[in-house]
């Protein structure tokens, strides 16, 4: 009983014909039956009126939409005395709104989760030094606030008493992470790394980076231009050619209702449900892949896109560091070095920590337990292994347990080193960096071959960090140190339209609303990023956007095999009725056959190839 009250809330307009319906049809049995006959013309008047409006509305904007004719299919019938044949053609209109706002309501639930990580409260230290929950908007400059170890930044602030180290590749595009001392600012949108740190407020949330970039991203929404729907694309040929053979046929056989009959079996349901059918396939179909398409213009817009525009970090790469070299000094090997220096890492919260560990582990390197560990936080970590002091960090401070100081070892653009000593001698140095994904090339391979003709690569990092990414994928356009508004230009500039643009981080939200699509990989909880989006991924996966492009260019297919199909059909029954052989009613119900045949083809945007 609560799922049929459910529908009925979520679907008034098709539950009001049916009702409507079914007590015109008692009246029409009861000794009241021009009660029924009142009440039918009552209500297709009513939504025939409702649809011209919303018909006009768009006509004003430039967009002649498939309503005008079903509208004026209503008017004729119920002129020349067809009420029931009306009523079918009500039904049918209210059935293809009904179909694309259960496409967008599912869009939306499907998000919602993922868009639910954005922080709404913090942690504010009282004077007394008790510590209270409340909410980001209630924050104001002086206050002091706890972040917790993988928390999100919530407002802007000075970071007190201790140093941090903090991803903010979603605000940069640095993979890298930020060590930060007490007195740097700490922008809201970065996460926190493995340890608490205690911040004092600096601005209000409305004013702080993360809402700024949130403004950014509506005015770029706002200024991107709409598209044509599918099935508006057909509306005006096929209304035409509607309206020329109901003339002739009123003009050849003199009767009026000659001119209804045409235009019942003429109304554009194929148009108006079998693409939102093919739609709600396609996106169906998408979200069992971890693809969560929120509109059927995205869909639209994906099946024919030309220019695919990718974030680096997080989206090419995998946006977290890894253990790539080690650079022994004698007599030490690498397997030594790294053994060693993993062991004490073990007890270390430093982002690269756990990169160590992560490399020592993929060689089948056994650790030995480290003891008398000691961390400088955002420095390094000293301990004892298996009767070794070894000290591991930054250079600076390994040369402090260095006898006879480091050679100059430095690692590359868009590297990061750590030194290791071991009982006063310089050991070595691990290199880590930010791979390309293992499914990036084949991506971006599967992509040309759909007809992706171009692939631009935007980036905050610096040139050859970028560079040298960009060759590794045959990615020839380029551009580095790129900010917000700068990745916002370059998409609206680019010739080959429609542009697509994948990102993942909080800095990339204004370019996904300005994209004609904007993908964002939502598996690592972006949430700008997310609402910004037509597509977002929810599997921490690249290869999804080239899966996404593949299924919309399959369901526009077979959205438009329905289309045709329907429109086939219905000229056919056009002619037919235009020698007088189909009553009104009866053409109707035939419209209805055609939807269904319609709708099965539609359904095939549900399976795989």
């Amino acid at each position: 009983m609560s799922r049929g009250v459910g529908l009925v809330r979520r679907f008034p307009w098709v539950a009001a014909t049916l009702v409507v319906g079914f007590a015109a049809l008692l009246l029409t049995l009861s000794p009241w039956s021009p009660a029924g006959q009142w009440l039918l013309v009552a209500y297709v008047v009513l939504m025939a009126a409702r649809s011209a409006w919303a018909m006009v509305h768009d006509l004003v904007k430039g967009s002649f939409g498939v309503d005008v004719i079903a509208v004026t299919a209503i008017a004729a019938a119920v002129l020349v005395g067809e009420e029931w044949a009306a009523l079918v053609i009500v039904l049918m209109l209210t059935t293809g709104e009904a179909l694309e706002a259960y496409a967008a309501a599912r869009a939306r639930r499907d998000l919602s989760a993922l868009l639910a990580r954005n922080p709404q409260t913090a942690l504010r230290i009282q004077p007394s030094g008790d510590i209270e929950p409340v909410a980001v908007a209630a924050l104001s400059p002086g206050d002091r606030i706890l972040v917790r170890a993988d928390e999100m930044i919530p407002v802007d602030g000075t970071l007190l008493d201790s140093p941090g180290v903090l991803d903010e590749s979603s605000l940069t595009g640095e993979s890298l992470p930020v060590e930060k001392e007490p007195g740097d600012e700490v922008l809201s949108g970065a996460m926190n790394g493995r340890t608490a740190i205690t911040l004092l407020v600096v601005r209000r949330a409305d004013q702080s980076q993360y809402q700024q970039i949130v403004a950014l991203v509506e005015d770029a929404a706002a200024t991107k231009a709409p598209i044509v729907r599918l099935a508006d694309r057909f509306a005006l040929p096929f209304a035409i050619a509607a309206y020329v053979i109901a003339g002739a046929a009123w003009w050849m056989s003199g009767d009026p209702a000659r001119f209804a009959e045409v235009l019942v079996v003429a109304t554009p349901c194929p148009l108006i449900i079998a693409a939102p059918v093919a739609f709600i396939a396609g996106m169906s179909r998408a979200a069992r892949h971890g693809i969560i398409i929120r509109t059927s213009a995205t869909l639209e817009e994906l099946h024919r896109v030309r220019t695919f525009a990718f974030d680096k970090t997080g989206t090419l790469t995998k946006g977290t560091p890894a253990l790539v070299g080690v650079q022994p000094a004698a007599p030490f090997t690498e397997d030594t070095v790294l053994g060693l220096a993993a062991a004490v890492e073990a007890n270390s919260s430093h982002a690269l920590a756990a990169s160590t560990v992560a490399g020592a582990r993929e060689r089948g390197l056994i650790l030995t337990p480290a003891t008398n560990a000691s961390e400088t936080t955002a420095s390094g970590i000293t301990g004892t292994v298996g009767g070794a002091r070894v000290s591991v960090g930054k250079r600076d401070y390994v040369a402090e347990h260095v006898e006879s100081g480091i050679p100059d070892l430095r690692p590359r653009p868009g590297e990061m080193a750590t030194y290791v000593a071991v009982d006063g001698r310089f050991a070595g140095m691990l290199v880590f960096e930010d791979r390309v994904r293992d499914e990036a090339r084949a991506t971006l391979d599967r992509l040309r071959s759909s007809g992706v003709r171009t692939v631009v690569m935007l980036t905050g990092d610096t040139s050859p960090t970028a560079e040298h990414i960009a060759a590794d994928l045959d990615i020839r356009d380029v551009h580095a140190n790129c900010l917000p508004a700068d990745k916002v230009s370059i998409v609206q500039h680019i010739a080959g339209r429609p542009v697509a643009m994948v990102g993942d981080g909080v800095n990339d939200a204004p370019v996904l609303a300005a994209a004609d699509i904007g993908i964002a990989m939502g598996a690592r909880g972006a949430t700008a990023a997310s609402e910004a989006a037509g597509a977002v991924i929810l599997r921490d996966d690249l290869s999804c956007v080239a899966d996404a492009v593949q299924i919309a260019q399959r369901t526009i297919r077979i959205g438009l095999e329905s289309i045709w199909i329907g429109i086939a059909l219905s000229l056919a029954l056009m002619g037919v009725a235009a020698f007088g052989l189909v009553p009104a009613l009866l053409g109707a119900w035939l419209q209805e056959g055609v939807d269904v045949i319609a709708i099965v083809w539609a359904l095939r945007a549900t399976r795989e190839r």
